[in-house]
């Protein structure tokens, strides 16, 4: 399967690295599509042709594309794609806005085309679509716990919960930090009934999250602490490493979950 990738940050190279120096059995990335070729000209030595043109991109020898780039990127680009390509979308951000949502859903069932949504820095997202599936899920809450300093300037010295409320207000006052609570909204019960409590810890480094689900199939609660990806602490170890498995699942004959 050729992918084309949609940026040239830290995922992006991640995916690079593990897939073309490791070899992946029947993945190969073929195309990159970034804002600035001269910038993102090292890029050439994974045996990859960039682009700058969205169009000339989806055109290019490829099967499936994978997003791994910023919100605007999104909403500049992946209309486009999604009409020839299936699509696997990193920056979530971009489906908070409820019309652009429904804009690529159009896109998706007029063309024939596939949006997935890796699950991130968090897991579970299977047994809530499960549970879902005959909307028998009652309530959902997302714990966040993270380094004080990457949420708030006050100096703490203990842990303080600053924000409790529905995942859509917890987007919009945090949205480059709670990412994670998009994806788990749109899996089950929404952005308004969806329960988020975001905590600064002064005495951690890694960012944690805690997802409790109720409902008639009983109770579950998984914790997920995240290492940080080597190359970027910004991002979340686990989160590449989930788009790796989207790619690697898509050349799969048996698929699991």
């Amino acid at each position: 399967m050729n992918i084309g990738l949609i940026g040239g940050g830290a995922i992006a190279t991640f995916l690079l690295e593990e897939i073309h120096q490791k070899n992946i059995k029947n993945v190969y990335i073929r195309s990159v599509l970034v804002r600035d070729v001269q910038k993102y000209a090292h890029l050439e030595e994974y045996g990859v042709t960039l682009y700058a043109d969205a169009h000339e991109f989806a055109d290019s020898n490829i099967d499936f594309v994978v997003e791994a780039s910023t919100v605007e990127a999104v909403r500049n680009t992946i209309p486009t794609i999604l009409q020839k390509k299936d699509v696997g979308l990193i920056s979530v951000g971009a489906l908070v806005d409820g019309d652009f949502l429904q804009e690529l859903k159009d896109i998706a069932i007029r063309h024939n085309r596939s949006l997935y949504l890796p699950s991130g820095a968090i897991g579970g997202l299977d047994l809530l679509q499960n549970a879902q599936a005959l909307g028998g899920v009652n309530r959902v809450t997302l714990k966040t716990r993270k380094p004080a300093h990457t949420l708030i300037e006050e100096k703490l010295t203990a842990e303080k919960v600053i924000f409790s409320g529905s995942a859509r207000a917890a987007i919009a006052e945090f949205p480059k930090n709670v990412n994670v609570a998009i994806v788990l909204s749109l899996a089950g019960v929404g952005m308004d009934a969806t329960e988020v409590q975001v905590i600064a810890d002064p005495t951690t480094d890694k960012n944690t999250h805690t997802i409790h689900i109720e409902g008639t199939f009983g109770t579950s609660e998984m914790t997920v602490t995240n290492e940080p990806l080597p190359s970027n602490p910004r991002t979340s170890y686990l989160a590449a490493m989930s788009v790796l498995h989207l790619c690697i699942n898509h050349t799969e004959n048996i698929q699991i979950g």
